[in-house]
């Protein structure tokens, strides 16, 4: 099996996410103005990189967000292990203070370590992670060493997770933001090292429009 390097980002801002508003794998919003601004920056600062594959997810705003590395002739697959988190019935729905305390109820619950743990109509990270231990085999048994994936705030945090074998109960150590990148390099066919922790400086010149 080849080492990997792999090139990992959340998808570009969408309405959803500026509006405060619960997407999850039901909501199959496209980035916005802003998530177009920022899939150009990261483009324009690792253009360069020759990735072998990229990976995004079945919703359409990880496609957009890495369409110019696409339209390069890169070899693409679109993997539905690595979609977000069903929120189940509150997809759609305003993050409202009571909502708030809610979801405050539900991270305590994953970080006491009950991961069968979810949303009413949702998946708990148990459950994510089933799917997601599929999709990482696919990406390490796979063709290519330089990999280009792009999927979801939680769905990240569960995928370095499982990768670089934390326990799930830690996984929102894993920060993440819109086009913020993780690079993990494989040092052996069990471990990974993280290069970059969502790193942000390609968009550093967005924030000072």
């Amino acid at each position: 099996m080849n080492r990997k390097k792999i090139y990992i980002v959340r998808h570009g801002q969408t309405d959803f996410n500026l509006q405060g508003v619960v997407q999850g794998s039901g909501i199959d919003a496209p980035i916005n103005a802003t998530g177009k601004a920022q899939a150009d920056a990261f483009f324009d600062s690792y253009k360069e990189v020759k990735f072998d594959q990229i990976y995004h997810t079945a919703l359409i705003r990880t496609k957009q967000s890495i369409q110019q590395f696409i339209d390069l002739g890169i070899p693409t697959r679109a993997l539905p292990e690595l979609n977000e988190i069903s929120w189940g019935d509150y997809e759609g729905t305003p993050m409202t203070p009571e909502e708030g305390q809610y979801y405050q109820h539900m991270l305590h619950q994953w970080q006491q370590g009950n991961l069968d743990y979810s949303i009413a109509g949702g998946e708990s990270p148990n459950k994510v992670a089933e799917r997601m231990k599929k999709g990482i085999q696919l990406i390490l048994n796979g063709p290519g060493e330089i990999i280009l994936v792009c999927m979801h705030g939680r769905a990240m945090r569960i995928f370095l997770s499982l990768i670089l074998h934390y326990d799930l109960r830690f996984m929102d150590q894993f920060e993440h933001s819109n086009l913020g990148l993780y690079l993990l390099e494989q040092l052996s066919d069990e471990s990974f090292v993280v290069r970059k922790f969502n790193d942000r400086e390609h968009l550093r010149a967005l924030s000072q429009l």
